[in-house]
């Protein structure tokens, strides 16, 4: 990725002709040291920040939609005219300015506050809130339902050890050390406390009376409820094979995950990684960073072919092979002990440091002991409510009706996950909101950001655009001619272009 949008184009502070802003009604230009958009919907007009919030993705590269504008990097959306982040994976607003028409001349003055969200809590909203869970959507839909200005009681009850964090860095820049810890909270300490919002750390739910409205914990204390949201994500699925619990090797699903194999790595030098999933190669990209000697071990033919076909898998092989990893495909372990991992081929690998990463499972058991509705997840309606209406599940444990693929969804990514915690929210105080946001998620390796929106579980043929080795392409998975989903390499506003294209025929 390119650093954060630098300034460039006009001074704004000195005027522009209005005849400047170009054909879609945008100019990015500055004020001072910030990079501005200045949009116009009819005679309205409007200047944010060209910054996103989330990552600091250059807004003045991404897509303006009617009154949005869409990051290119991770598909945040954000309200053009009043700078609200309407779609994660961004929360905060963006700066606004004042504007001023003189004449022919168009003129941004001084900084004023984003317009807050009109709230959607009314007298009939529940009194009280409950989250199971403190990942992606969990914190999402407590975040908006203070956004939507909900005041009863919000209690976060979360198993892990730490505030919510940034999940995908677990595996990406902060493995690799390129990102410090300050960067992995998605809110400091104080913004729980400034939004009422109780967050209970290392606390673990034992059951959920659904008729009577309350989750017991392990402690013997309970929490009442009127809507509940169960986000508690998913689990590794972990090896049984002798060895499989040494202390040397680690799954990678957490931030204390991330930490240990970081504490490990500074005494290792040699890694296996069991697993070409997501996960694996992006901690494979992360060890070859801190210049270990890193090795793959996978049952499949070649890497992430199952999604990506075999042109891409390709090309992710290659692109770790360039970068010094060693792959062993089609072969799965059968033993590690201290020094090694052996394969079924009998070949044996020095590893003084094993990540497991062969995929993750659901967890269920809490939806499954309070008799709600469970089929390879939870199961929900378009209104992300469970069988119990007061219910409502969000994220990895979702099995969600999508309207695009015309089948039910169960999709572990970040981006969904939040974007089904922010529409649970407002459904929880009375929205009758239908999820319907494409799935999008995102995967780096090394300097090479792969983009993919949609869901594509067969298909019957795959349009490549542009050149996949020269790492500048766009691919279109097809069945019946229809598309079904999009990966690409550095052709961000063709992925947001497709995003949009397939939310409108959903729409239509």
């Amino acid at each position: 990725m390119a650093g954060p949008s630098a300034p460039s184009g006009p001074d704004l502070t000195q005027g522009i002709p209005l005849g400047m802003i170009d054909e879609n009604g945008n100019l990015l230009g500055h004020v001072a040291e910030d990079a501005v958009l200045v949009s116009r919907r009819g005679d309205e007009y409007s200047a944010i920040s060209a910054t996103c919030s989330h990552y600091g993705g250059p807004l003045g590269e991404g897509l303006i939609d009617a009154d949005t504008v869409r990051c290119p990097w991770h598909h945040a959306c954000f309200s053009l005219r009043t700078g609200e982040a309407i779609e994660a994976p961004a929360f905060n607003p963006l700066s606004r300015w004042l504007v001023e028409i003189r004449g022919d001349k168009l003129y941004v003055r001084e900084k004023i506050e984003p317009i807050p969200p009109r709230p959607r809590a009314t007298a009939a909203a529940p009194g009280r809130v409950v989250i199971v869970g403190g990942g992606a959507a969990g914190f999402a839909a407590a975040e908006m339902l203070r956004r939507q200005g909900f005041g009863g009681s919000l209690t976060m009850v979360s198993s892990d050890n730490a505030p919510p964090y940034d999940r995908p860095n677990c595996s990406k820049d902060y493995l690799a050390g390129n990102a410090p810890e300050d960067w992995m909270p998605l809110r400091p300490p104080e913004y729980y406390r400034d939004n009422d919002i109780d967050l209970r750390l290392k606390t673990v739910v034992a059951s959920i009376d659904a008729r009577g409205h309350s989750v017991s914990l392990t402690d013997g204390k309970s929490l009442p409820f009127d809507k509940l949201l169960l986000a508690t994500g998913a689990e590794p699925i972990r090896l049984d094979i002798p060895g499989a619990n040494a202390p040397h090797v680690f799954v990678l699903r957490s931030l204390a995950d991330s930490r240990a194999i970081i504490e490990r790595a500074k005494s290792a030098k040699r890694a296996v990684v069991l697993g070409a999933s997501f996960i694996g190669l992006e901690a494979a990209a992360a060890l070859r960073a801190r210049e270990l000697e890193v090795h793959v071990a996978a049952p499949e033919r070649a890497p992430l072919e199952r999604v990506f076909g075999s042109e891409m898998a390709q090309f992710v092989r290659l692109l770790h092979e360039e970068h010094g990893v060693t792959f062993h495909m089609e072969q799965k372990a059968t033993a590690i002990d201290s020094a090694r991992v052996r394969l079924e081929n009998g070949q044996t690998i020095d590893a003084d440091l094993v990540i497991v990463g062969i995929g993750v499972r659901p967890r269920t058991a809490l939806a499954e002991r309070a008799a709600l509705s469970v089929d390879r997840g939870i199961s929900v309606n378009e209104y992300l409510q469970t069988s119990a209406p007061d219910i409502f599940a969000a994220g990895d444990i979702a099995r969600w009706p999508d309207p695009y693929s015309g089948s039910r969804l169960r999709i572990e990514h970040w981006v969904v996950a939040e974007r089904q915690g922010q529409t649970a929210a407002r459904n929880m105080l009375g929205a009758g909101e239908k999820f319907t946001q494409v799935p999008f998620f995102w995967s780096q390796h090394y300097d090479v950001p792969i983009n993919y929106v949609g869901h594509a579980e067969g298909w019957d043929d795959i349009a490549i655009e542009g050149d996949i080795a020269g790492r500048d392409c766009m691919l279109r998975y097809r069945r019946g001619g229809r598309v079904l989903a999009a990966a690409s390499i550095y052709r961000d506003r063709e992925s947001l272009e497709a995003e949009v294209a397939m939310e409108r025929e959903v729409a239509s």
